[in-house]
Order: C-alpha cells, then sequence, then structure tokens
C-alpha cells in the first residue's frame, strides 16, 4: 500500500478562489474515494465564507495511489463569474495541488530524544511521590519537551512521552510545509496560470472533459519543493 500526501492551496488567493479550493477538495476526495482509495483531510484552514478554504492537505492511503492523483497534480482552473462580485470581470481563477514527500517533511529520530527520570506530583499517595517514574523528554536538535507522569510504568511513561514528541514535531514540520508549499506556488503562479491540468465550470462545478498532463512541470515543481522543504 502507498501513502501519499497532496496539498491543496490558493496562496491566499481571492474569495472566488478559496470558494474553489472548496469545490476541488469535495471534488478530489470523493475522486479518489470512488477509486477505492482512503482519502481524509489531515489538515484545512479555512477562507473567508462558508465553504471556501485558503489551504488543505490530504492523506491517500492505497495501491495505486501515485496514478490516481496524477492528473490532479498542477494548477486547477474554474470558469465562473463571481459570485461574490457580480460586476467583476475575471471570470478565471486557479488553484494549485502538489505532492509533498512525508518522509522528507516529517522525518525526525527517535535517537535524538533525552529522557530523564523525575519523580511524580498531584494525586496518586506516596507511592507515586517515592518512586522517580515521571518523564520529561526532550528532543534534542529542536528543543521540544514534554512532561507525562499518566503511569506509574516508566516505561509506559517513555512511550506516551515518545508520542507526545512526535506529534508535536510533526505539527511544526507540517506548517512549515505549508509555508513552503504557498510560497513556492505564489513564484509559480503566473506560469502555470496558462497550462491547468484540469478545469471546471459553473457553480455546479462541471468538469471538462480534457485532462492535461505537464509531467515536465510537475517535476520541476515537486524538487524545488523538497529543496526548500529541506532548508
Amino acid at each position: 500500500m502507498e501513502t501519499k500526501l497532496i496539498h491543496i492551496t490558493t496562496a491566499k488567493g481571492p474569495l472566488e478562489c478559496q470558494l474553489a479550493a472548496g469545490k476541488i477538495l469535495g471534488a478530489l476526495l470523493a475522486d479518489l474515494r470512488n477509486k477505492g482509495l482512503q482519502a481524509e483531510t489531515i489538515d484545512r484552514i479555512t477562507g473567508q465564507e462558508s465553504g471556501t478554504i485558503l489551504s488543505a492537505t490530504i492523506q491517500v492511503v492505497g495501491d495505486g495511489v501515485q496514478e490516481a492523483i496524477q492528473t490532479w497534480l498542477g494548477t486547477i482552473q474554474w470558469i465562473q463569474k463571481s459570485p461574490y462580485r457580480p460586476n467583476h470581470g475575471r471570470k478565471n481563477w486557479f488553484v494549485g495541488i502538489f505532492e509533498v514527500n512525508r518522509a522528507e517533511a516529517l522525518s525526525w529520530n527517535e535517537n535524538e530524544i533525552v529522557y530523564q527520570s523525575v519523580r511524580s506530583s498531584g494525586a496518586g499517595g506516596q507511592h507515586v511521590n517515592k518512586v522517580s517514574s515521571a518523564v520529561r523528554a526532550t528532543h534534542t536538535p529542536t528543543g521540544t519537551t514534554v512532561f507525562v507522569q499518566e503511569s506509574r510504568s516508566q516505561m509506559q511513561n517513555k512511550k506516551i512521552a515518545r508520542e507526545r514528541i512526535r506529534e508535536k514535531l510533526e505539527k511544526v514540520q507540517s506548517e512549515k510545509m505549508v509555508e513552503v508549499v504557498n510560497q513556492t506556488w505564489s513564484q509559480h503562479h503566473e506560469l502555470e496560470r496558462g497550462n491547468p491540468v484540469r478545469t471546471f465550470t459553473g457553480m455546479d462545478f462541471k468538469p471538462s472533459k480534457e485532462v492535461k498532463s505537464f509531467k515536465k512541470q510537475r517535476s520541476q515543481l515537486k524538487n524545488e519543493l523538497h529543496k526548500e522543504l529541506k532548508l
């Protein structure tokens, strides 16, 4: 089974792009699930109005994930007069979808965690106060620290601490990933606008029959994203 992360971004585009992104998220999830894949939104930044988003990250799990997401990667175009600004002349709105390498974006080493045994405090009677079962864990490269005293077992507290360190680091890395993708998308926006991989029209969001492939451009952008995430 494959696991992939894909990111939808408007790069803080106008409200119309945010609405397009919300519609794209729904269409993408439906398409992936119809293909028998597990697809869930693991991160979302909502937009200014109901049904709109600034960005979203989707985790896709199953067999043949890469093939399923390939025709979605790149620029998505929505052709529709603004539902928010009736007199606005523009009717073409663009949203970016990119694959992010989870191994690079969320990499960390458990050997970098230092554990310190300390005495538990609070309720629990004399046993809790006498035994150094609580754990303070620190991820040395980042200085991320957690304190755990849920269990009387030091081994169990270490396990809990390790999981909480992981959750904190993944949150930080996820935020960094979103920032890098948005910045890179902004830099490529003008170039990619003329090369949408999918086009939708109208408020009912009907897809066009033509699905374009821009493998070379996607590969170049993907390499640049990976370089930025490693910095």
